[in-house]
């Protein structure tokens, strides 16, 4: 770390600790039952983490609609981050990111047939689900878990391995939303973004440093990427929180591929799809992530690049435990007299 990144770093702390401060309080008041949380009739799942983005909650949500959408009739409700609309919102054909947010876009063009919406207040959006979708059985909350309104039943908390919520800081001086005892809301941690070769050792390390308490299980995961799908050598167009995993696995085998990154979430303005269109004219086509294509897609795009552009999905693959995680969310579900 450079010299003037410490002093940045010494400004920041005392906002950190304000911040904090302030987290404490409301976190404390609603554990004291002061400021008031609501409990649904249906089971709950909550996907969150305790830093801002880039820990995988997209595909780790993916898993979950993959491990019940046979077993059960589930809904996937989120706040559809990005989007330009308000309130309550059910996905249909004529869904855009710009209308539902770029990763339930992504999430509705895989699973057109699981029952999606977004609402900024959790509480109200799983009451409207419950009177659109007669017979629902589970909703999946992705990225609620400050949402403390919410009861929710069952909480995954994510974090990424080379940057565990242990080893970070809260904001601004860090990426913490609130502080790590936030994490014993959670009935299950979830390491994600594993590195290929992480070993039992390695695991074992991770399992002491974080310590959980006895009630918690700890899992770990990585991200799969898809064969590329296409011969030559992309331009990597990409508008995540961290585009660095995706740009290792991609020049494995493109050595010569090209990073454009943009930040998380980014709106892709008429200069931007310029841009793209000028850079790729050196390339054999574009890479983009799900997340990405879904925002792209709601802009004209010229014809020099629009059947140029293919994305690279990704799953979760569960490196530890997955039997046992499997089991603890079946058993969570079932316990509500879901069979």
């Amino acid at each position: 770390m450079k010299w003037y990144n410490y002093i940045l770093k010494a400004l920041l702390i005392p906002l950190s600790w304000l911040y904090g401060a302030v987290v404490f309080v409301r976190n404390m008041l609603f554990d004291a039952h002061l400021l008031p949380s609501f409990s649904v009739s249906v089971p709950t799942i909550c996907v969150g983490n305790l830093a801002v983005g880039g820990t995988g909650k997209t595909p780790h949500v993916e898993y979950l609609i993959r491990l019940l959408k046979d077993k059960y009739k589930i809904a996937v409700l989120s706040r559809g981050y990005g989007r330009k609309t308000h309130g309550f919102v059910l996905a249909d054909a004529k869904s855009s990111a710009a209308t539902i947010g770029d990763e339930m876009m992504q999430m509705h063009t895989k699973f057109p047939d699981i029952t999606m919406a977004v609402c900024a207040d959790r509480v109200k959006g799983i009451k409207m689900l419950q009177q659109r979708v007669p017979g629902l059985q589970v909703v999946i909350l992705d990225d609620a878990y400050q949402h403390r309104r919410l009861k929710c039943g069952f909480n995954i908390l994510l974090t990424p391995y080379d940057r565990l919520y242990l080893n970070d800081y809260l904001m601004p001086c860090g990426r913490l939303r609130e502080p790590i005892q936030g994490s014993l809301r959670a009935q299950v941690i979830i390491v994600t973004k594993c590195p290929d070769g992480i070993r039992p050792i390695d695991m074992r390390v991770v399992d002491d440093t974080l310590h959980l308490p006895a009630f918690q299980t700890l899992c770990f995961s990585r991200i799969e990427y898809e064969a590329l799908p296409a011969d030559g050598t992309p331009l990597v167009v990409t508008g995540i929180a961290h585009p660095e995993y995706m740009m290792d696995y991609v020049s494995r085998f493109c050595p010569k591929a090209k990073l454009l990154a943009f930040a998380d979430h980014h709106d892709f303005s008429e200069a931007d799809i310029n841009r793209i269109a000028h850079e790729a004219e050196q390339y054999d086509y574009i890479l983009t992530t799900e997340k990405d294509k879904a925002r792209l897609d709601g802009h004209a795009l010229p014809d020099s690049i629009k059947d140029k552009i293919y994305t690279l999905p990704i799953k979760v693959k569960m490196l530890a435990r997955a039997e046992a995680l499997n089991k603890q969310i079946l058993s969570y579900i079932n316990h509500h007299g879901l069979h």
